[in-house]
């Protein structure tokens, strides 16, 4: 007859720190276990078996556990339990089976009599003549449970063969920094097999001390010997047995031999006398990390100079590289500092005219404009005034035509621009688009005169409004962008000098006006296709044909008859502009479709580029480093004028220019 009655019980109130569920259950077990110890201690019978019940699976996949490993708080409890229990004492009961789960509830003390908590669960009676059968518990979600540790994986590489692995080396921007990191390995290595050598220098330690000189030169023939096996590896295994290398070996014209267990140069210098360096090198391979970084402390070590010095400073530290000249020049060409040197500025294929320059419309419509100068001008001698003057003069250009209006000014501010513009607006016409470069009186004449521009915040007056005029302005330092006026401009130079020889430099304002009109007179009625010496082509195509419609002989006879051409003026007129915009458009336009220059395509600068900026006011090595912020693109993709950020004197500025004052430093790709 087996008897089951209630001994002792114990219930704890949860703590204040709010611990979790699985924390609570797991103290009650550690509390169960602590009770079964003290009945133990205190009873004078022993017991055959103790079997302990809970119903948290959480708690028995912790006491159960052999793979994971637990927090703290957790591993301390698991021990105590396992120290007094072993797991296949633990059992599960169901929660409604469980008579401590009444403790942790608030039932009267006058209903315990009508629950299990004296009698105990029925299927202890079940099992009280049979085993119950054993059940082992795992852990409930370990990967999200937070009591567990995760994993922590290590691997074991298994190293076979002696030598240093190369595989950190590529980690090493420089050949210095690479070579003391080795060093400080040859050094902590001697001092586990020398401890006695230096009272701080005893085992593996980080040393602050300076590296030797015989440190260095050891860990620079551990580099070398390392890249060696690396790369050589069948080679080394012949030479080790006095045997020629393979045939198929890179090696092979130059008879390699072994010595200090580095391969060197054979060659023929043997009866020399030179240095051992110079007749026996060291060979490296071509295009390895190694290679690279001493290619680069050599080419430091001559100050950056040329590839022949380069290269004699790697000759003469005993180093032979394979397909050396070539690594020399991509070193050289990626280096930094020679860009900053001697770095050409960036270039692009010239860009396709723009449609302004291949339109047919009225002359001047669409314009080129810039001032040059300024000459001295002689000016009535009266008592406080100067007797010299400056007069500069502002050339205007037809974009299609190529015509040219040359208009005097007193100065170059902003006011005598603008008389300038209205004079020429009085004669020629309004025009739709005015192009220039980006002086000073041109950007205050814009504002002053309201235009639309590619400037932000400008004012538009009504009645420039109405003729629907823009300007448009050329960034800064990119004459070249504006070559079809800055062409005329020297054009009408050399003419003015060989006037100005003739007539004297004494002028008046009134002989230098003459002789400005006189010369964009010359200019108008300059050929714009070569001469021919054809009988049948007598007409020569000058931008004065189409200004002036007057030509030296007769129009040929075409759509218009000779009665039209000499009874009504106004056909004859129209005659002679047919005439000049058919040969504009079957001569004159083909001459313009070939690019004398920049005719390559190259990468295009992108946002994050660092760049040097051109400073004509400087020497080079004190131009101002800059970031490209924004790159504009043309329609052809290809960009020629980007936005930088620099900074001077602790101030950051930003500047548009064009690529051509720009060197490319560091790509940011």
């Amino acid at each position: 007859m087996v008897d089951i009655g209630f001994v002792m019980g114990k219930s704890k109130l949860a703590p204040q720190s709010d611990p979790t569920i699985p924390r609570l259950e797991l103290c009650a077990a550690v509390l169960a276990v602590e009770m079964a110890e003290l009945i133990q201690d205190e009873l004078d019978l022993k017991l055959d078996s103790t079997k302990y019940y809970t119903d948290s699976k959480v708690v028995l996949g912790y006491i159960y556990n052999e793979s994971k490993r637990f927090y703290v708080y957790v591993h301390n409890r698991v021990q105590r339990i396992r120290h007094s229990t072993n797991p296949e004492q633990w059992n599960y009961v169901r929660t409604e089976d469980n008579p401590a789960d009444l403790a942790s509830r608030s039932v009267p003390a006058s209903h315990l009599t009508q629950t299990m908590w004296f009698s105990g669960p029925s299927f202890l009676r079940k099992l009280s003549n049979q085993s119950e059968p054993f059940q082992s518990f795992s852990l409930v979600s370990p990967e999200s449970d937070v009591e567990v540790r995760p994993d922590v994986k290590s691997y074991v590489t298994h190293l076979h063969g002696k030598g240093l692995s190369i595989q950190r080396f590529e980690r090493f921007s420089t050949f210095q920094s690479l070579q003391r990191a080795v060093a400080l390995l040859i050094h902590v290595a001697r001092s586990f097999k020398y401890p006695n050598t230096m009272d701080k220098c005893k085992g593996w330690h980080h040393c602050d001390l300076p590296r030797s000189p015989d440190e260095l030169s050891q860990a620079r023939e551990v580099i070398i010997r390392a890249v060696q096996r690396n790369t050589f590896e069948k080679e080394f295994k012949a030479l080790e047995k006095s045997k020629p290398v393979p045939l198929n070996s890179c090696l092979r014209n130059l008879n390699p031999v072994l010595q200090n267990d580095l391969i060197c140069l054979g060659g023929r210098l043997k009866n020399a006398e030179v240095g051992v360096e110079l007749k026996n090198p060291v060979i490296l391979p071509k295009g390895h990390h190694v290679s690279m970084l001493l290619v680069r402390h050599h080419h430091a070590q001559v100050k950056h100079q040329g590839r022949h010095l380069t290269e004699g400073a790697v000759r003469a530290a005993g180093l032979w590289i394979l397909g050396g000249k070539r690594l020399i020049n991509s070193t050289l060409y990626k280096c930094v500092t020679c860009r900053r040197l001697r770095g050409r500025m960036q270039e692009q294929q010239m860009a396709d005219l723009p449609p302004e320059r291949l339109k047919v419309c009225p002359p001047f419509t669409y314009v080129g404009l810039d001032v040059f100068g300024p000459w001295y001008i002689a000016t009535r001698r009266t008592r406080g005034a100067q007797p010299d003057a400056k007069r500069w003069a502002m050339l205007f250009c037809c974009m299609s035509s190529r015509a040219v209006h040359i208009e005097v000014i007193a100065s170059m501010d902003t006011s005598s621009c603008i008389n300038a513009l209205r004079r020429f607006f009085a004669i020629r016409g309004p025009a739709k688009q005015l192009r220039s470069d980006c002086g000073t009186n041109f950007i205050g004449a814009c504002r002053e005169l309201g235009m639309n521009t590619n400037q932000p915040d400008m004012t538009v007056q009504r009645y420039l409004y109405q003729h629907g005029c823009s300007w448009v302005f050329n960034p800064p330092h990119a004459s070249h962008m504006g070559g079809s006026w800055e062409r005329l401009i020297g054009v009408a130079r050399r003419i003015l000098d060989s006037m100005l020889l003739k007539h004297g430099t004494r002028l008046t304002h009134e002989v230098l006006c003459t002789l400005m009109a006189e010369v964009a007179a010359i200019m108008n009625a300059r050929p714009l296709v070569p001469v021919s010496n054809d009988p049948e082509d007598p007409f020569i195509l000058t931008p004065s044909m189409l200004l002036t419609q007057k030509v030296g002989v007769p129009p040929p006879p075409g759509d218009f008859t000779d009665r039209d051409l000499l009874t009504k003026q106004w056909r004859q007129v129209q005659a002679l502009s047919n005439m000049f915009w058919t040969r504009w458009r079957q001569v004159y336009l083909s001459t313009l479709q070939s690019r004398k220059k920049w005719t390559l395509s190259h990468q295009n600068l992108q946002e994050g580029d660092v760049v040097l900026l051109k400073d004509n006011q400087a020497a080079r090595n004190c131009w101002p480093l800059a970031i490209v912020t924004k790159a504009f693109p043309g329609e052809d993709g290809r960009v020629r004028k980007v936005e930088l950020k620099t900074t001077d004197q602790g101030h950051s500025k930003v500047y548009l220019r064009p690529v051509t004052e720009l060197v490319l430093l560091l790509s940011k790709e």
